[in-house]
């Protein structure tokens, strides 16, 4: 299975681009973790937060080939423990879709027509994270719930 982290526009601190870089080069070793950045939706004088999320979801939606499945990001969405999101994605792997897209959406969430096609969605915390922030954090997860199923010993309980 493959797992790809899909990111609207680029991160731009280098502190966070440092520690994305660092979770990748270990999270080889264990799956295929790939991130495709969307770039930004320029907003013009007349876009509004609707139509942007409505461009965003067109570009999220015209990455999802069949054997895709489309998790989100999402404050309002299931919250787990490292152990929980572990389990979960040690299910997908044995349940067999190819390639899971986990997706971190732009300032203002996900159009209507994401949110319906998402087999899930998924909160990091009833925090408020930059969106920045939140892929080096989505990392780090993917990769301590490796770790966890592997019975190595960088989590600990």
């Amino acid at each position: 299975m493959k797992i790809t982290l899909l990111v609207i526009g680029k991160t731009d601190a280098a502190y966070l681009r440092d520690g994305m870089n660092e979770y990748l080069k270990r999270l080889k070793h264990y799956i295929s973790f790939d991130v495709e950045v969307i770039p930004d939706i320029k907003k013009g004088k007349n876009t509004n937060p609707e139509m942007q999320k409505n461009k965003e979801g067109e570009i999220i939606l015209s990455k999802l080939a069949p054997g895709k499945e489309l998790h989100l990001f999402d404050e309002k969405g299931k919250m787990f423990s490292s152990v929980e999101f572990s389990r979960f994605l040690e299910k997908k792997m044995i349940s067999g879709p190819k390639e899971l897209v986990f997706v971190v959406g732009g300032p203002y969430g996900f159009s209507d027509e994401v949110y319906k096609r998402a087999s899930s969605k998924i909160s990091l915390s009833r925090l408020t994270f930059s969106h920045q922030m939140v892929r080096l954090l989505c990392v780090e997860q993917v990769y301590r719930a490796m770790t966890i199923l592997k019975g190595e010993p960088y989590h600990h309980e």
